[in-house]
């Protein structure tokens, strides 16, 4: 991982991530499986011109389901690792604006 742009790999919106950005501040994102929480601040930092106070870094499990059809076969979902990362008051990301 020679580059901050590998590190993230894309914004995770959900119902959630929507009450963390805007009550806590917060916003998530899905990163490589490599990144750790300095590099993961590191990248925030300089790609969004923002002030990052924590990271945290989650590593979801994958999971497995049914189709519909059949019922026998089964698909399996890859996990991913998952980083939450807490702004600075007054700072947000452009990303989440306007999503409700």
């Amino acid at each position: 991982m020679t580059n901050v742009y590998n590190i993230l790999r894309r914004p995770i919106i959900t119902e959630k991530s929507n009450y963390q950005n805007t009550a806590l501040n917060q916003v998530v994102f899905e990163v490589a499986k490599e990144a750790s929480k300095a590099s993961v601040k590191d990248a925030v930092e300089l790609i969004f011109d923002v002030t990052v106070e924590r990271v945290n870094i989650v590593n979801v499990p994958a999971k497995r389901s049914r189709k519909m059809q059949s019922g026998r076969t089964t698909v399996r979902k890859a996990g991913y690792k998952k980083a939450v990362v807490s702004l600075a008051a007054g700072d947000t990301i452009d990303v989440f604006e306007g999503v409700s």
